[in-house]
């Protein structure tokens, strides 16, 4: 399945990935990952999510391969077990032609697919995507909205993003949030339907905050 999370500029979306992920303290209420607390075991709770953060770090000098090998030593992998993960990564996200460039010669998709590619390595059961079409061109969207809606048949996503195509293009379903507040929860028909047949007139109708005349 496929939970978009939208919301517009300063909803509070990436806040709520950080908590998600622990990667930010829970301040109130409860998360859990597959049934583990993030707060009594968060050790457990992370071994079960792939992340994809807003702007995740690359590093330029190493190849595409090399920082997989390094990101699933990182991992505890090793070995063969190792080598079947990064393998397996690269083929999942379809960067069998570049693997072996350095990452600073790749384009924006590359690399995006290359982050992507890391957050697969362990084979999480969840994965949480902060804005993963970000920045790139209508080609290059569509390529990761489908590879997003194709690990979607196998696992469970999370991704935020502000734009309102991404849920009629990969979603199953999404939330739209609002200073920190779920404004309105469906499947994408559902949620055209609360908006008279328009995802775009709901998305204004509940995050847009009218001035009260004086």
């Amino acid at each position: 399945k496929v939970l978009g999370f939208l919301g517009p500029n300063g909803a509070g979306k990436s806040t709520t990935m950080r908590m998600v992920t622990g990667f930010l303290p829970v301040t109130a209420g409860e998360i859990s990952i597959c049934d583990i607390s993030m707060i009594k075991d968060p050790q457990e709770a992370k071994r079960k999510i792939g992340y994809l953060p807003e702007s995740a770090p690359l590093y330029n000098d190493m190849t595409v391969q090399g920082f997989l090998k390094f990101c699933a030593s990182m991992r505890g992998l090793t070995g063969s077990a190792r080598r079947e993960a990064v393998a397996k990564s690269i083929e999942t996200c379809f960067l069998e032609s570049v693997y072996r460039q350095s990452i600073g010669t790749l384009s924006k998709g590359y690399r995006h697919r290359t982050c992507l590619a890391q957050s697969l390595l362990h084979d999480p059961e969840v994965l949480v995507l902060d804005e993963p079409t970000d920045g790139l061109d209508p080609n290059q969207k569509l390529e990761v909205r489908k590879l997003i809606k194709n690990l979607g048949k196998e696992k469970a996503i999370l991704f935020s993003t502000h734009i309102l195509e991404e849920v009629t293009a990969a979603c199953t379903r999404a939330v739209i949030v609002d200073q920190g507040i779920i404004v309105a929860d469906g499947t994408p028909k559902e949620l055209e339907t609360q908006g008279g047949g328009s995802l775009y007139d709901l998305f204004h109708k509940v995050t847009t905050f009218e001035t009260p005349a004086a």
